[in-house]
């Protein structure tokens, strides 16, 4: 009997996708198929190109397809349509931006725009259209993270500012208009004025993630973006203290206050991994980052380890993901990326 279409599509109903446990067929993530006598060729469209299970997703829809009486060769595409929850029907400010993923902490100190950089970078690197605004606008440093520092932004025909665009990554910081050794000594409303201009005035184009670098803590920055723009998720930073996680409760309850998903908890500074005897040493004691978030109902997104070669690499002006991208603290951030991108999938996906 020929192989159809029909027989085709029925075989990938039995196919879920991981994470929003559906079928493939009811979620609309089966493109075109081609069929050559007994050679098949099917087309899956993916949430999102950081999908963490795209391999799975290959070989499970490979499988269900060669089951089919008559099936010969099978090759399976994948593609990505980065899927939102944006409404776009409320006129919101960047219409163009499917997700917008904010990276927090409750205390300084914790890693949280090395965790931001190298989000972007890594989701940027998957192959998603991906942006990052600096809104610490106390203390920008995403200039020197990208190796950008001194550079002045152009502005374009319409008057708005051209971000720059470095390492696959579109990006724009307080930093880029104020001279290092200047002190930003503004209150509340002219945070806001700043942060509105940043969002209105910039040429960010289409992406499918913006990354909003916040300050540390839960003051007039983050009140005044969740009510400039409606944040598709929010990751948590922190160390393995409980002092640490103290202030990560006042983190999720601002989130949850303006109604921001909670994408995830992520531990950073876990431990440091001796390069002569491969022993993890616990400097800031073993923490129960992962209990305690699932105590608070949050999702863990996993720990970093203390790296040696992050702060030197971040002061050159690259990302660890970009300056070494087979480490092993690399591939974690890498798979930190992926969890974060498919957890806004789920969302999106209702």
């Amino acid at each position: 009997m020929p192989v159809t279409r029909e027989k085709i599509l029925e075989a990938l109903k039995k196919v879920e996708d991981p994470d929003l446990h559906r079928d493939l067929v009811s979620l609309n993530m089966i493109g075109e198929i081609g069929i050559d006598g007994g050679n098949v060729s099917v087309a899956v469209k993916l949430t999102t190109p950081a999908c963490p299970l795209k391999n799975k997703i290959k070989g499970d829809v490979e499988s269900a397809v060669r089951e089919i009486p008559g099936v010969g060769n099978v090759e399976v595409k994948l593609d990505a349509v980065v899927s939102t929850m944006r409404h776009k029907e409320k006129e919101e400010r960047l219409p163009l931006v499917k997700n917008i993923i904010a990276v927090g902490s409750g205390k300084g100190g914790v890693g949280k725009s090395t965790v931001a950089v190298n989000i972007a970078a890594a989701l940027a690197m998957e192959g998603a259209c991906t942006g990052l605004l600096d809104a610490d606008i106390y203390g920008p440093s995403i200039p020197i993270m990208f190796g950008l520092s001194g550079e002045t932004p152009q502005v374009s025909e319409n008057r708005k500012i051209i971000p720059f665009k470095k390492y696959g990554v579109t990006l724009f910081s307080m930093g880029f208009l104020i001279k290092e050794s200047d002190a930003v000594i503004w209150r509340g409303p002219m945070l806001a004025r700043a942060l509105q201009q940043f969002i209105e005035e910039i040429e960010w184009g289409a992406l499918d993630y913006l990354v909003v670098d916040l300050p540390p803590g839960t003051g007039d920055v983050q009140l005044s973006l969740t009510q400039l723009i409606p944040l598709t998720g929010a990751v948590i930073v922190t160390t393995p203290q409980d002092v640490a996680f103290a202030d990560v409760r006042r983190a999720v309850r601002m989130f949850e206050a303006t109604k921001t998903p909670l994408l995830g908890i992520l531990e950073n500074m876990s431990h440091y991994v001796c390069s002569e005897t491969g022993k993890h040493h616990y400097i800031f004691g073993m923490g129960r980052t992962g209990e305690k978030a699932s105590e608070l109902g949050v999702p863990f997104l996993g720990s970093l380890p203390i790296d040696e070669r992050i702060s030197p690499r971040a002061d050159k002006g690259e990302p660890i993901v970009i300056a070494e991208p087979e480490s092993e603290v690399a591939a974690k951030y890498r798979e930190i990326a992926r969890l974060t991108a498919a957890r806004q999938s789920v969302l999106a996906a209702g």
